[in-house]
């Protein structure tokens, strides 16, 4: 079996092109920019009006890019797809200046640049020239979905569509979706647009972490334990009982300190965190079905992951595959394997 899996963050995206035939450490392993970045680079590049096609994606560095653009003077229009990368609200992607057009419409008189989270054709492309076919036999992608409802903060959003799938301790993998997603988490149903035909398991980045975390030989060992994916944005803390996700939390990496995040793990493992003081601080929100009181020690990932050196916590730096930045792509192998029972 081969699995191609492509965890998509704000600074890198991180690939694998596994076998199951072979050593999981001599999989196929890439380190790329982001397409959030390799898009914003592009409008950088651009001294003049624009035209933004194709699907909804990452936005933080397009989005500042846009309203750059926007206030040099030029004029930026966008599919409706796509302009919902910088808003949900298109009320609100209009009132910032953007030009709002109907999917398919097309501006030959400006320079497009196409949105999207996944171009299969240039990472075939590129591994061609080492001699790599890329034929795969499932696909997995993890991005970042706030989800979007009309009159509900993102923040309250998501966590209400995390309760609904923690009703009990559940397996990190079960937050996966397999070939259909629900209407309301546009960037995941740009990912399915774009890869139409190929029924891909699509994962928010955040739970493919925890789920990657669990693939570590040491983890695996541990009977309750804290891990944490402290990325470029967010931070996630889960806290984990039989390799069951118990509670969680979630914040903004840049409001977090040492000693807040302490505390707040430590509010996460009695049981004692709520939604109510995660989001009132800004963060995203909280939610624990069940504490466990103590634990081994917290599991990190991500490229922020210092912060929680400087706690004191016993700290285990996750490496599944014996690589730090394959946490997210083995986890989306692992929910791969787990929908088909292997």
């Amino acid at each position: 079996m081969k699995i191609l899996a492509i965890d998509v963050g704000t600074g890198t995206q991180d690939i694998m092109f596994y076998d199951s035939e072979e050593p999981i450490e001599n999989a196929i392993k890439l380190v790329l920019p982001s397409p959030t970045r390799i898009i914003a680079n592009k409008i950088f590049k651009h001294h003049h009006d624009i035209f933004l096609s194709g699907e909804t994606m990452g936005g933080g560095p397009v989005t500042n890019a846009i309203k750059r653009h926007l206030e040099k003077g030029y004029r930026v229009v966008m599919t409706e797809s796509a302009a919902r990368t910088v808003r949900d609200d298109l009320d609100k992607v209009r009132a910032m200046g953007i030009e709002i057009v109907d999917d398919g419409e097309q501006h030959p008189e400006i320079a497009e640049i196409r949105m999207g989270d996944v171009d299969l054709e240039v990472l075939k492309s590129a591994l061609q020239f080492y001699g790599v076919t890329l034929e795969f036999d499932w696909l997995g992608v993890a991005v970042q979905d706030h989800g979007n409802s009309e009159g509900r903060g993102d923040r309250n959003f998501r966590f209400q569509k995390i309760r609904e799938k923690m009703n009990s301790p559940s397996l990190p993998e079960e937050f996966a979706f397999h070939a259909q997603v629900p209407e309301y988490f546009t960037r995941m149903q740009g990912v399915l647009r774009i890869l139409k035909g190929y029924h891909p398991t699509i994962m928010d980045t955040k739970f493919a972490a925890l789920c990657g975390c669990t693939c570590d030989p040491h983890v695996e060992a541990m009977e309750q334990f804290v891990a944490m994916d402290v990325g470029n944005g967010h931070t996630l803390a889960a806290s984990f009982k039989k390799g069951r996700i118990c509670g969680v939390f979630e914040h903004h990496t840049h409001m977090l300190t040492s000693s807040k995040m302490e505390q707040l793990v430590d509010r996460l493992v009695t049981g004692e965190i709520t939604h109510e003081e995660v989001h009132e601080d800004g963060g995203h929100g909280a939610w624990v079905v069940e504490s466990i009181r103590k634990f081994d020690r917290v599991v990190v990932t991500g490229p922020q992951r210092k912060i929680i050196n400087k706690t004191g916590f016993e700290v285990y730096n996750a490496a599944p595959a014996g690589d730090v930045m394959m946490v997210g792509p083995v986890g989306l192998i692992k929910a791969v394997m787990s929908k088909r029972g292997q």
